[in-house]
């Protein structure tokens, strides 16, 4: 009886619910649900999603400007950049605190953002991530909300994937390699974590995002580094590049493309049959236990 229910449940295919949380996070249910154009990016190389406003900031690798957008790509405001050449990574740390990373310098820089206003390199707080390097150094950075360290990647030349402590106040700043990455691609080009958008306690709620710009894929991988799950962005962008996610699990990925471009995916949910199935049985379970 289970089982047809089940089925029934599944083939009735109604819309599915709304949902506000992510428990799980699989990229082979995920599909390409938006395509936005940002001509007012130069290049566009990171985005991040700020939980306190609900908005995209992304940065092009020019070092010009961080400009915050709406999940749609539409334009809200900007702030200027001075002294930087080479910006490739980006991340929310909370309220209007940003830290950028230089690529070649492979430095990283702690900002607050202010619409129309300006940020100057040689005056803000910054930690070094390692030497000055041709074109293969810092590619991508994420703040780690749960233990409050970053996850760094490293373009390749080595590839690399580093747990670090930025104390932008005191001077201790600690680096730690999480693995030899052996992830299958030929470069890395962004980071996300998991941890600030999960449930907490679920499965999926110490994994990581990462994005290859050279092999077009995106791949969710255990710390260890095992890949847990890909998606393949071969036939939409040759030079997508950052990637970020939000508390509702939508991933919003930028490249430089002719023009900034925004990608937006979005997990295939569930129909609301099997949610109410699901709901159900919960329920009847509930009872059982209550009778017995």
């Amino acid at each position: 009886m289970l089982r047809k229910l089940v089925c029934m449940a599944v083939c009735l295919g109604a819309p599915a619910f709304a949902h506000s949380a992510v428990g799980s996070l699989d990229l082979a249910n995920y599909r390409l649900a938006g395509t936005y154009s940002m001509s007012f990016v130069g290049e566009a190389s990171a985005v991040t999603w700020n939980s306190s406003t609900g908005t995209l900031f992304v940065v092009g690798d020019e070092g010009d400007q961080i400009v915050e957008v709406s999940t749609t790509g539409s334009l809200i405001g900007s702030m200027n950049l001075s002294g930087f050449d080479d910006t490739e990574g980006l991340t929310h740390v909370g309220g209007n605190r940003f830290v950028i990373t230089e690529e070649r310098l492979q430095d990283a820089y702690q900002l607050t953002y202010t619409a129309g206003g300006t940020a100057v390199r040689g005056s803000l707080p910054s930690r070094s991530l390692g030497a000055t390097v041709g074109n293969v150094g810092i590619e991508g950075i994420s703040y780690d909300a749960a233990s409050g360290d970053f996850f760094v990647v490293k373009e390749k030349d080595p590839q690399q994937v580093i747990r670090t402590h930025l104390d932008f106040v005191g001077s201790n700043t600690t680096m730690t390699s999480l693995f030899a990455p052996n992830l299958g691609v030929l470069d890395l080009s962004d980071i996300q974590s998991l941890s600030g958008v999960m449930a907490p306690g679920s499965a999926d709620a110490d994994n990581l995002l990462v994005f290859s710009q050279e092999s077009a894929r995106l791949l969710e991988i255990s710390r260890a580094g095992t890949v847990l799950s890909q998606f393949d962005f071969g036939g939409l962008s040759s030079t997508a590049e950052g990637v970020t996610i939000d508390a509702n699990g939508n991933i919003y990925i930028v490249g430089e493309e002719p023009t900034s471009t925004l990608y937006v995916l979005t997990p295939v949910p569930l129909p609301a049959a099997v949610w109410l199935l699901i709901s159900g049985l919960g329920a009847l379970g509930f009872a059982r236990r209550k009778d017995s």
